[in-house]
């Protein structure tokens, strides 16, 4: 795959997001593995395809010695609008080798520093992502939903555990039951966020930090992080495989059928019977 490069304040290369037909653009350099979602036609929603190519990615910086730092950014505009509607039906995640749990197990394990620059719509995944992620820079149109059970559905990438930990439970209610998006200030004050700035400024700020970090001993990096979370990794691995599985019994459920066919028909879903 070959990569278009843009040149940030700082001086580091970058992907542009001009590449047409390649939904993942990756590029390497002063080990820094940057992962642009780059489908911003849709919204940068993730297919399954996506999802497995963002796997094979993760999991091979995380073998890579020459890699000590992974980002994941998306368009000024928007990060991640979640799931594709469409190719999500035509491929539900019904186990737990599915692509999507595939992506969640390599993120919630990876040993390494993990970022993230993220403007506009983070829906779903393009929220529940940024809980495995050490450091996170909003633009300051970032707006975050997790709006799983509008669609019938439960949260993922153990968000039921890290949520409510990071949140406190009556936000993380609010924030899970009623699904309904939060701004980027919001997400700083609950600490989801690391810095806000201007939504022009948040890949070439995550690349700076992400540089900085690679300059850093790996082995202090890995033993840090690892120390970190050691604590709550049994807990996190148990939460994903727990939703993961009432995830796919609910999928084939009465009412994601029916938020599903709303979402299609461009109407509202009606729950009123379910």
């Amino acid at each position: 795959m070959s990569d278009n490069l843009s040149r940030t304040e700082g001086g580091a290369d970058i992907l542009s997001h001009t590449e047409a037909g390649v939904d993942i653009l990756i590029h390497t350099e002063g080990g820094v593995k940057t992962l642009t979602l780059n489908r911003v036609e849709k919204k940068n929603s993730l297919t399954a395809a996506m999802y497995t190519q963002l796997s094979e990615a993760v999991e091979q910086a995380a073998a890579d010695t020459a890699v000590r730092a992974l980002v994941f950014q998306g368009h000024e505009t928007v990060f991640c609008a979640g799931n594709d509607i469409a190719d999500f039906l035509n491929h539900p995640p019904a186990s737990q080798d599915a692509p999507v749990f595939r992506f969640l197990r390599a993120v919630s394990t990876f040993p390494k520093p993990m970022l993230a620059a993220v403007c506009g719509p983070a829906v779903g995944i393009g929220t529940t992502l940024l809980l495995h992620c050490d450091l996170v820079y909003a633009g300051d149109n970032a707006a975050f939903a997790m709006p799983f059970v509008n669609l019938g559905l439960v949260p993922e990438a153990a968000s039921s555990l890290l949520v409510p930990r990071l949140m406190g439970y009556h936000r993380a209610a609010e924030a899970l039951l009623l699904g309904e998006p939060f701004m980027a200030e919001a997400a700083l004050e609950v600490g989801l966020v690391n810095r806000v700035v201007p939504p022009s400024e948040a890949n070439s700020l995550a690349q700076r930090q992400a540089a900085k970090l690679a300059a850093k001993p790996l082995a202090s990096l890995i033993e840090t992080k690892r120390l970190m979370k050691q604590g709550q990794a049994a807990q996190v691995a148990q939460a994903m495989a727990d939703e993961a599985q009432v995830f796919a019994r609910m999928l084939a459920g009465p009412a994601a059928r029916e938020a599903f066919s709303a979402f299609m028909d461009k109407r509202r879903p009606d729950f009123s019977k379910l």
